[in-house]
């Protein structure tokens, strides 16, 4: 399927023309996720939140009906934007919230990255309204959550028949770095990846500690380079 994008750099994302949107990751909505293993979840949001604070993207946090329903956000992910207020709704759809749409327009970026739960509701609705709105939307799939796989798997064709495209958390980080002679965030990288990034995190730890012999150090023993 080809996609048409407009106001990319060269259809890629950076730093500079994005914003990302997380919605309703809480532990009401959490309970319901069967798509995806929780904590997997859990870590592929927080690997996103990360890696867009450490290239200044700018980030919109919402929830719904926070003290009469679903709980409050994640500690994982509110620890990422300390100071950072959630915008509160009532809404199923953010995009109904005149604040939600207000902070989403004062980001100034046309490419939206979006995370949240549920797939086939919380994140289709609004992803809907913005491409209709004149957004390039990025769904980043594994940070998102649905009630089942078909759920999730039929939310996302219907967003992406829309016009969205489908990304994941590590890509999309990556994306930012886009060329490794980049060293301003480089060592702040390889500390995420090596959190959160799974099978790639476990090859660079590889290749740290064997490959280049860095030592370990007391006070961090993971990050010491020659």
């Amino acid at each position: 399927m080809a996609y048409i994008l407009k106001n990319t750099d060269s259809g890629l994302i950076t730093a500079e023309n994005s914003a990302v949107v997380f919605i309703d990751h809480q532990p009401q909505m959490t309970f319901g996720v069967a798509n995806i293993e929780r904590q997997q979840l859990i870590n592929n949001v927080v690997l996103l939140a990360k890696g867009a604070n450490e290239f200044g993207v700018p980030a919109v946090l919402t929830a719904v009906e926070t003290e009469a329903f679903s709980g409050y956000i994640w500690p994982q992910l509110m620890d990422v934007f300390p100071g950072q207020q959630p915008i509160e709704r009532s809404s199923m759809n953010s995009w109904d919230d005149p604040v939600f749409r207000e902070a989403v327009k004062a980001t100034g970026r046309k490419n939206i990255l979006v995370a949240g739960l549920w797939t086939e509701v919380c994140v289709t609705w609004p992803t809907l309204n913005m491409l209709n709105e004149g957004y390039n939307v990025y769904i980043v799939e594994d940070a998102c959550g649905a009630t089942s796989e078909n759920a999730h798997d039929a939310a996302i064709r219907r967003c992406m028949q829309a016009g969205a495209v489908p990304m994941t958390s590590i890509a999309t980080v990556l994306e930012f770095q886009r060329d490794w002679a980049n060293r301003d965030h480089y060592d702040a990288l390889m500390n995420i990846f090596r959190e959160h990034g799974g099978a790639y995190g476990n090859g660079i730890e590889y290749a740290y500690s064997m490959v280049h012999q860095a030592p370990q150090s007391a006070k961090n023993p993971h990050i010491v380079k020659k």
